[in-house]
């Protein structure tokens, strides 16, 4: 069989979730199941892998998406027990205090808070919670939905506290042959897995920095009086300085602490240095814009929860309010610092497995570890005595979250067990490279030296069908690993693209869209959304690929 037909056999099971989900629109609750279906019968008649490695790849996949949904579970009772206790109405409040330019508001609440939000809970929940808050501040619902997820971009590949790096890249990339590559390197697999953190924070950076002028701007033009780029762009001088007080202190957590920290400490030194200078009155233009008057919205604006501004009434101090959020950053950095003693205590309750039904595949599971433990589920129980919470807010709290967990948890279970069998489908009968291994030979060869610049654009893919970085990084990050050795480049910055791809497809990812649509009661205009967005996804895609083109070639040419 050519290289050419085998590496069309490799890709099925993606065109399926491609067709599926974008040609006949199936939920991701269905579509993920039938491409997993597809993959174990490739991989049983194609690449004769044998019953029992498919079982047990498929089992390992049901164990990964069981960590990460632990960890969505934690965030989202964390979110709904402050929204339940009143907590996050007043923090809601507290931003409407700020400004009343809409451009303001748009990238304290978006870019920042919304960067706050991803890094601890993640998966579309920014973009759900920034859209009605910007709604009820008077956002057209269109507009809050469309800038909410251009912001859900940079922060992601940290989110969920370095859920898309750690499990997403990690989970996929621990294997023999790769640990034993590092360690021709002098590498181990801990500090490699760190190494992929600083690189993509970096190469995130570099397009970062301007993500809040392309909100405004994209803001202004498409729903500004005189739909005009420049009344954005004017504000440039405060978008860059949000900007740099997000990346800077991004960058250097990722290369001082690791890939659990970026996002929570960028976007919360962000806004402690943003709010207190906007307040100022630091580099706030003169003009404070805002949308035109509602008689001259378009019918697509209108979503069918009523834009209500928000109150003001609170019993819940500020202070008390961001509270959770701050002891959440303490315990995070109380137990990932390597030099404190807790961290290594914690690591000591752990379930998993060897030599899963005698086929080599393990894991190893620190149940304490999984953020969804400690701090989120741990700091949503002090809530309790913290709000005075009764039975029914805590019930009410628990059970939504436990609702909002059931479709998640199908899709993501299929798919990480799709991307096991694939990653898995190396140990055949049949003499063949795994899947990921054969696509990434074949494209090489079309692609060549240029493939920087398609790196990121495979992983905005990724997140485009299946709903999440994370996930994005499991189905692409060994045949980027692969396609970086083929090539001989550096295999931690073409996985570093791949993580920062699978980051800004949230921009246009089905499933956010439609997430954040139903919380501002918009329906039938995700092809807006993903025909606008596409116009952000392509300059920072552009940007980081270069970038990819530069570093690769021209400066950290000893880089494994």
């Amino acid at each position: 069989m050519s290289t050419g037909i085998l590496a069309f056999f490799a890709c099925i099971p993606i065109i399926v979730i491609f067709l599926l989900m974008v040609n006949l629109r199936w939920p991701a609750t269905k579509a993920m199941p039938v491409s997993w279906i597809v993959a174990v019968i490739i991989a049983f008649t194609v690449w004769e892998n044998p019953v029992n490695l498919l079982v047990a790849a498929s089992i390992n996949g049901l164990f990964v998406a069981f960590q990460i949904l632990l960890i969505v579970l934690g965030a989202l009772v964390l979110l709904f027990t402050l929204r339940e206790s009143g907590a996050m109405a007043a923090i809601n409040s507290g931003f409407a205090d700020i400004s009343n330019d809409k451009r303001i508001q748009a990238i304290i609440i978006a870019w920042l808070f919304g960067g706050f939000i991803e890094s601890s809970a993640g998966f579309g929940t920014p973009a759900a919670l920034a859209a009605p808050l910007l709604l009820s501040l008077g956002f057209p619902a269109l507009a809050a939905v469309m800038v909410a997820l251009i912001a859900n971009s940079t922060p992601v590949s940290f989110g969920a506290v370095g859920t898309p790096t750690i499990i997403g890249i990690g989970s996929s990339l621990n294997l023999p042959e790769v640990i034993d590559a590092l360690a021709a390197n002098n590498l181990s697999f801990t500090d490699f897995i760190h190494q992929i953190g600083f690189w993509t924070a970096l190469l995130h950076s570099l397009a970062g920095i301007f993500v809040p002028l392309f909100m405004v701007a994209m803001m202004t033009r498409f729903f500004g009086e005189k739909r005009s780029f420049v009344e954005g762009l004017r504000i440039w001088p405060y978008a860059i300085f949000t900007g740099l007080a997000f990346v800077v202190p991004y960058v250097l957590v990722a290369w001082l602490l690791g890939p659990e920290f970026p996002s929570i400490f960028g976007s919360l030194i962000g806004l402690i240095l943003v709010i207190p200078a906007t307040k100022a009155g630091f580099l706030v233009p003169g003009d404070t814009w805002d949308f035109p008057n509602k008689d001259k919205w378009e019918k697509t604006w209108f979503g069918s929860i009523p834009s209500v501004p928000s109150g003001t009434d609170h019993t819940i101090s500020l202070f008390r309010s961001w509270l959770p959020y701050l002891l959440i950053g303490f315990l995070l950095v109380l137990t990932r610092v390597k030099e404190l003693p807790v961290m290594e205590l914690i690591k000591s309750v752990s379930i998993g497995y060897q030599n899963l039904l005698g086929t080599g595949i393990k894991n190893d599971f620190p149940l304490l570890y999984n953020p969804g433990i400690i701090p989120f589920i741990l700091i949503s129980i002090l809530c309790i005595p913290l709000y005075k919470m009764n039975r029914k807010m805590v019930l009410e709290a628990w059970t939504d979250a436990g609702k909002r967990l059931i479709n998640p948890a199908i899709a993501l279970v299929f798919a990480v067990a799709l991307v096991q069998v694939m990653i898995q489908s190396g140990h055949n009968e049949a003499g063949l490279a795994g899947m990921p291994i054969v696509m990434a030979g074949y494209i090489t060869d079309v692609v060549k030296q240029a493939w920087p610049v398609v790196a990121p654009f495979v992983g905005a893919l990724g997140a485009f069908m299946a709903g999440s970085n994370t996930v994005s990084n499991m189905m692409f990050a060994m045949f980027q690993y692969s396609i970086a050795g083929q090539l001989e480049i550096s295999h931690i910055l073409i996985v570093s693209l791949q993580s920062v791809g699978g980051a800004i497809g949230n921009m246009i990812c089905i499933h956010n869209i439609i997430a954040a649509c139903a919380t501002v009661g918009l329906t039938g205009v995700e092809g807006i959304l993903i025909k606008r967005n596409l116009i952000p996804v392509t300059i920072y895609g552009l940007i980081t690929g270069a970038a990819g083109i530069i570093l690769i070639y021209f400066v950290a040419l000893n880089l494994f």
